[in-house]
């Protein structure tokens, strides 16, 4: 059995740290990100992988046998607080070894002669082999698969050893499996897709970054506020401002912003260039003291 202690919060112990690539101080100096919190695991011990080994009839991975040895699995997550409501959005979880199992290639239903994982496959072959990945992993007897991540329930990131028993340590790939039963390629590696889920902050249906399709809109909003520590990747397959609600100010109050010329009061004296019958009109004498009626003293 696993042991699972009470969440620690972020920054705690220097181990944690580096476990967690410093990326916990960019969390919680983030806008918004509250309840940084990581799983402390023990460290697994070796007698806990040979077991794992042989009745699974595979190598492990150096760098999986490596990161076992360090912690007997990893989960941290972190919240956002909005109009005084805590909601749950990062997760980071890689399986301890208790829950590195195998997927069930038993049948999807209780039913006699119900269909299996891998006669779904078989209708799916033909649409997949045109794609422009590597050779994508099989639920028969030629390939095995470990689930790794369950992802909430919209996917499973999987450790699969290629070529079916007994399991080589080199061969081995991370993919990931959607609700719809499709392959995904992620890394070649345990450690590439550990450096993977951290710079991706554990944000929802990350994975799906890395899918023909793309994320949701619902985790686009996400990405545009807590955006990944990625460099050069397809995440965000459309621009930003495609997606995001944005407002102008200018546009959006226009009409209220008239500028108004005041009057000018008093007055409008003739222009001396103004044309038509004014030019006509006899000038206005002027009162004068020699002229019209006489001053009274």
């Amino acid at each position: 059995m696993e042991e699972t202690p009470p969440p620690l919060q972020a920054g705690s112990k220097p181990h944690l740290e580096k476990l967690t690539l410093g990326v916990t101080r960019i969390l919680e100096s983030s806008p918004g990100v509250t309840e940084v919190s990581i799983i402390e695991k023990l460290p697994a011990e070796r007698h806990m992988i040979s077991s794992w080994e042989q009745k699974n009839n595979c190598v492990m991975p150096e760098d999986v046998r490596n990161f076992y040895l360090m912690t007997n699995g990893f989960h941290m997550t972190w919240s956002v607080k909005l109009d005084d409501h805590i909601i749950p959005l990062g997760s980071m979880v890689i399986n301890g070894i208790s829950k590195l199992t195998q997927l069930i290639q038993s049948s999807m239903y209780s039913l006699p002669n119900a269909p299996t994982l891998a006669d779904l496959e078989d209708d799916q072959e033909a649409s997949r082999n045109n794609e422009d990945q590597p050779e994508k992993p099989h639920f028969d007897c030629r390939s095995v698969i470990f689930e790794l991540d369950s992802c909430n329930g919209y996917g499973k990131v999987c450790l699969v050893y290629k070529h079916g028993k007994p399991g080589l340590a080199h061969d081995t790939e991370i993919w990931f499996l959607d609700r719809a039963l499709y392959w995904h390629f992620l890394t070649d590696t345990f450690t590439a897709y550990y450096r993977l889920l951290i710079t991706h902050l554990g944000l929802p249906q990350w994975q799906y970054a890395f899918t023909s399709y793309g994320i949701s809109p619902q985790a686009k909003q996400w990405f545009s506020m807590y955006k990944p520590i990625t460099y050069n990747t397809s995440l965000l397959t459309e621009e930003t401002d495609s997606f995001v609600n944005k407002l102008d100010p200018s546009k959006v109050f226009k009409s209220k912003n008239k500028i108004i010329i005041p009057k000018k009061k008093g007055p409008v004296q003739p222009a001396s260039g103004q044309k038509g019958p004014g030019l006509l009109a006899p000038p206005t004498p002027k009162p004068s003291s020699g002229s019209g009626n006489p001053v009274r003293k």
